[in-house]
């Protein structure tokens, strides 16, 4: 069969009540599916992602900040320091190496800046603005031995020689500390440490409880605390 016959048989295929051949030009638009693909910019399914997919999306993205923002509120109860650490370069390994030698007390949070600062927002921790720039980790310490607490990542990044990855800064008792001020924080005395000056002055001369008593008002607070807290153990167990 040659062309003509091809055309002629589609044809009344297409028209089996007609006797007449198409032509070429009509042959086109017999096909009602190539005109609808011919005039649409787009297929239906695709029309579907592009209309529906950005929307869904969005809600999870909105969902997933309003959740990360709920987990630090919820992370600032009981809290005594927040620190900020530069973990730009770190790998996932570290990172899950870092969290695991961390102690219960203290949780490591990766959020951005703005989530934070939101959490934040009419607290004492406002006071972290100055480090809410580049890539932070967020550390959470939930116990009063300080030192400790931050001597933990110290023996991370030396043991890993992360010297990029310094701390970038943290808030205790409501003020802001930079990295150059760490060495106040660092050097904390424990509480058995302040507990033992306590009763040492208090068993020794009038002077040295004098000198303990003039020392900074955060050392007297937590001598105090320390000693209502063994009152109430020793209390429980009686």
């Amino acid at each position: 069969m040659d062309a003509q016959g091809v055309l002629h048989a589609v044809s009344l295929h297409a028209h089996p009540s007609s006797s007449k051949p198409l032509s070429t030009t009509q042959l086109r638009f017999s096909n009602p599916l190539l005109d609808l693909q011919k005039w649409l910019p787009t297929s239906p399914k695709t029309l579907r992602t592009t209309t529906t997919f950005p929307r869904i999306r969005a809600a999870i993205s909105r969902t997933k900040k309003e959740e990360t923002v709920e987990v630090v509120r919820q992370q600032l109860e009981n809290c005594y320091l927040i620190a900020g650490i530069n973990y730009q370069g770190l790998t996932v390994k570290q990172f899950q190496e870092l969290r695991s030698s961390l102690p219960e007390s203290v949780k490591l949070i990766v959020a951005k800046n703005t989530l934070v600062q939101k959490a934040v927002e009419g607290t004492p921790w406002e006071a972290l603005e100055p480090c809410m720039k580049g890539m932070n980790a967020w550390m959470f310490v939930h116990t009063e031995e300080i030192p400790g607490a931050l001597k933990q990542y110290r023996n991370f990044q030396k043991e890993k020689k992360l010297d990029t990855n310094d701390y970038t800064g943290a808030v205790f008792e409501g003020k802001f500390y930079a990295p150059t001020e760490f060495k106040a924080l660092e050097t904390m005395p424990t509480r058995a440490e302040i507990y033992a000056k306590f009763l040492g002055a208090l068993q020794g001369p009038s002077s040295s409880l004098v000198s303990t008593i003039q020392a900074p008002a955060r050392d007297i607070v937590m001598v105090l605390k320390a000693y209502v807290k063994k009152l109430e153990e020793e209390g429980s167990g009686q």
